[in-house]
């Protein structure tokens, strides 16, 4: 498998007051394209820290990030802005839809961003929402917001996808649903899935769990035998 992301020794740190505080604290992990990652660890430990320094929303105050040989950490905020509209995907716990816009439009108004036209009827069929394009968000359930944000995060076919918590706001039956076509993602467009989270469950489908403690890499687990999503007990 080919490394998509090197973390090199990387450091975050902010100031409060006279503190300074170490949210990321000497990074140093690998990354393959079309893996399913899991970035493990309880509230506060670093992990959105993690996740806002590889998707460039945020800069390391120390170390390196290269994501497909290009070194993100040297970019400039014109750079940056350009790397998170071309080569990522976001999806959060909370759907983050324009309410005035039908799903369709949702995903739609990437092509003021993006170089390729998309076509939302045909992305939103992707993820099992054809009968919905026209609908609007309040019109749709939390399962299914949760699918047009998904549809959004991969209509530009992204390197990878940075998922904070995806599955927080929904039932067990919908999370399932939801980490399935995450999964289904990475087998079949080879697209490298990164989730944040602090539900130990996720591992077992994990192909690689980053444990986060204190800022801290504590330890990494390979998982050569991911279980199946039945295998989460919510």
């Amino acid at each position: 498998m080919k490394t998509l992301i090197k973390v090199n020794r990387v450091s975050k740190e902010y100031k409060m007051g006279t503190q300074t505080v170490k949210a990321a604290n000497n990074l140093d992990f690998t990354i393959d394209q079309g893996e399913l990652v899991v970035i493990l660890g309880p509230s506060g430990s670093g992990k959105s820290t993690l996740l806002n320094l590889l998707g460039g929303l945020d800069k390391p105050t120390s170390g390196e990030i290269i994501i497909d040989d290009e070194n993100i950490t040297a970019f400039s905020d014109k750079e940056l802005t350009r790397y998170r509209a071309k080569e990522i995907g976001f999806i959060f716990q909370f759907y983050n839809l324009i309410p005035n816009l039908t799903a369709c439009e949702n995903i739609e108004v990437l092509n003021d961003i993006v170089d390729e036209n998309i076509d939302g009827q045909e992305i939103l069929s992707q993820v099992g929402l054809s009968q919905h394009v026209n609908k609007f968000p309040s019109e749709l359930s939390g399962g299914e917001q949760q699918r047009v944000s998904i549809a959004r995060a991969i209509a530009k076919k992204p390197k990878m996808l940075l998922c904070d918590e995806p599955t927080g706001a929904l039932d067990s039956k919908t999370g399932k649903l939801i980490i399935e076509l995450l999964i289904s993602l990475c087998e079949s467009e080879n697209t490298t899935v990164i989730i944040v989270t602090h539900n130990n469950e996720f591992a077992k489908v994990a192909n690689k769990v980053i444990h986060i403690k204190n800022g801290e890499v504590e330890y990494i687990e390979t998982n050569e035998n991911p279980q199946s999503v039945d295998a989460i007990n919510w």
